[in-house]
Order: structure tokens, then sequence, then C-alpha cells
């Protein structure tokens, strides 16, 4: 259930009006058609300061969004993911600088797309191997089918390199990754791939284990996330939120039900990547983890110094020194990538406000979170609407929080 607000926003450092502002933005978004409902929560200091929810949750249905409302939190799965990747880093199992074909052999000769057409393309030997460092990066040369950008993402789509596959397993669909070129040399670009997604097949190798088992008993159940999973529980069902989309008058449209779902039972494949459902005070217990250092209500998952390089920029520059502008989740200016999440180096070259070394990510249905130790804060946005890249509301989020600070 959500956390009680049993303390004053002033007491936290936060102006009660400029933090009620968020309020009248979510209501306008909702009132405007924008969004069918959406949650905001923002905690400092441990406690939670606001957590606010307006609109609906399934708008044919009439269920109103709360703040427990199970939603979609698709890309914001990975930094979970990471997580599990560094307690076996903690356990002595590998080094970031191993190469991942040490446990998954089939990365052992990959190729480098550097030219031609569908019809032939052109490859070289990879320089290097790829290392399980640059999968946690996203530097390891992978990509997502879904960019239509490239001749490599085409050949993602045609050989079914799709973690949402029906008809295939973990094992089988990072095999088939494996088979196809890469984007870029190892350790030379950035690109946001399915790289997490290859990491949850590790995981699982490394552990002997399934990696959705794995997840919820080393992460997800010790950190109290009693409602995330990779399908939402028959009992949590009717707090389930519908996901939406605009249609080509910029109305609202349904993009997945809350009922008629594939949400509504376990997937053919638990995607590291992309695969969880999770509520608000779910996720901020996440968060919380985080910033105290890999430790949670008494219960420690990772070392301080494991979380620390996590939260760290790993990097040459920021992503648009090393990115390719072909990805709308984050700015590239000014923000780094750590071990899971992207990281604030600059906010004047981001053009946004906030602290260096808050970390971030977000998901396709507009989720997203942001973690700031500078300021021992952190806030929780949900609500469901693809793509990500629909509205600002991110942006508009991060100005609305950090103009209430008042200390």
């Amino acid at each position: 259930m959500p956390d009680a607000i049993d303390v004053k926003p002033q007491d936290l450092g936060f102006d009660p009006e400029r933090l009620e502002r968020i309020d009248a933005w979510m209501a306008r978004l909702v009132a405007d058609g924008k969004l069918a409902g959406l949650s905001v929560t923002v905690a400092r200091r441990g406690r939670t300061a606001f957590q606010r929810a307006r609109g609906l949750a399934d708008l044919a249905r009439g269920t109103p969004f709360t703040a427990d409302t199970v939603t979609r939190i698709y890309s914001m799965t990975k930094p979970l993911t990471s997580v599990a990747v560094m307690q076996l880093y903690e356990e002595g199992r590998f080094q970031l600088d191993d190469p991942v074909a040490r446990f998954l052999p089939d990365f052992a000769a990959m190729r480098v797309a550097t030219g031609g057409s569908r019809a032939r393309l052109e490859t070289e030997p990879a320089r290097r191997p790829i290392t399980i460092g640059d999968l946690l990066t996203h530097t390891g040369g992978l990509t997502y089918g879904f960019m239509e950008s490239t001749l490599v993402d085409a050949l993602y789509r045609q050989h079914g390199a799709d973690f949402l596959r029906p008809d295939a397993s973990l094992a089988e669909v990072v095999a088939t990754v494996a088979g196809l070129p890469l984007l870029a040399q190892p350790g030379t670009a950035w690109n946001y791939s399915v790289s997490t997604d290859v990491l949850g097949h590790l995981v699982a190798v490394v552990s002997g284990r399934d990696f959705a088992d794995h997840l919820r008993e080393r992460v997800i159940a010790p950190l109290g996330m009693v409602d995330t999973d990779f399908f939402v529980r028959p009992e949590a069902m009717p707090r389930f939120a519908a996901n939406y989309a605009y249609d080509r008058e910029g109305r609202l449209t349904l993009y997945d039900d809350a009922v008629e779902t594939a949400f509504a039972a376990p997937p053919a494949i638990a995607g590291g990547g992309g695969g969880l459902v999770s509520t608000a005070s779910d996720y901020l217990r996440f968060c919380r983890f985080i910033l105290n250092g890999g430790v949670l209500d008494g219960v420690r998952l990772l070392g301080r110094k494991t979380v620390a390089l996590m939260t760290t920029n790993h990097l040459p520059g920021d992503l648009a020194s090393v990115g390719t502008p072909r990805f709308a989740e984050s700015s590239y200016h000014g923000i780094g990538f750590g071990l899971g999440f992207s990281v604030m180096l600059d906010p004047a070259k981001a053009q946004i406000v906030g602290t260096p070394g808050e970390v971030a990510w977000g998901g396709m249905a507009s989720t997203a979170f942001w973690i700031d130790p500078a300021e021992d804060l952190a806030v929780v946005l949900l609500t469901q609407l693809v793509p990500s890249s629909a509205l600002p509301i991110r942006k508009e989020l991060r100005v609305l929080t950090y103009a209430a600070l008042a200390d």
C-alpha cells in the first residue's frame, strides 16, 4: 500500500504551495485529455512529502488512477536487473571487464556492420569482445528492432530478435541476437539496446536459476515490492491500468486493455529489459534502496561501494559525445550513463534543472523516476501513454519538483 504522508512538506524542506503546483499540473493533463490518469510520489529524507493521483486508470471502466494502481513500467525494469547482475558481481562470479562470451559462448565471434545494403550487409570482425560492463552501459554494439533507423535493427525485426515473442525462450532470443551483426565496435558508442535482456539471461546462466525466479527472490521480495512482477496477479487485476496512445486527431485511444492483456499471465520470456509491472509505492522502495547505498529496512542487497559504482558515469563523456541521436528517453547533452541508470553530469548542458550525480530512467509508457543523492530526494511518475516521447511530462515534473525545494 502507499506510504502514509504523516509529515508536513516544510519539515522536509519543501514550500507547500509550490509543491501543490504538481497537483495542479496533474489535473490539467487529465482535464485537457493529455493523460487518462497519473500518479506522482515525491520523497525526501526517507519520508514521503507528496503522493497524489489524478484521473482514471481505465477510461472504459471508469476505474480511478490511485497511488496503488499497477502499471507497466517497461524499461524501469532495467535498474532492477542491473542490481541482480551486481549482486553476482559482489559474489565474485565475474568481473565487469570479463567477456560475456565466457558465459554465453554465442557471443564469441561477433561481427560489426560497416555498410552495404539490406541485400548485402558489409561487416568486419569485432576488434575486442563484448564485456559484461559493455552490456550494463549499452556500449556493446547491440540495438533494438523498434529503432527502425539502421540496417542492423532491420535484421533484428527480420530474425525475431524480440523479447516479447510468445513462441521462444529467453535463451533462444539471446542466441538470435548473438547471431546478428553489431551496430558499432564494442565500447565505442552508446546505443540503447536489448543489452539488459541479455544480462537477464546471463543472470540465469551464472546463477543456474530461471531469471524471473532469481529476480523475485533476490531483489523484488527482499525490497518488499509486493506488486512488482512480470505479470499481474489475479487479485491485483482490478488495480491494473489500461495503456493508451494518441490517434491521428490527438485523442487518447486504447493501446493495451487492463483486462484483455498479455500481462494477466506469466510471459513466455521474462524480459530483464522491460517486462515488469509495478506501483508507485513499490518503485519508491527501490529508489530508497539506492539512496540508502544498497540497504532498505535493515536488509542489505548491495554494498555501498557497489551502488556508488553503479551510479557513476562510465562513459568517456556525455551521451552526446558517444551516442547517436535516435532515442528520446533522455537528453544526450550533459547526461552520462552508469550501470543501469542515466547519470546527470551537467544540468546546464542538459538544459534542465537538476543536480550532478542524480540517476534516472524511464519506461515506454511515459513512466519515470529519478534519484538525487545530494538532495536526498526520490521522485516516481507513473502513467500509461506510449510512446514516452509523446509529452514532455518528465521534464515538466522535474522543474516543478526542484522549484518546490525551499531549504
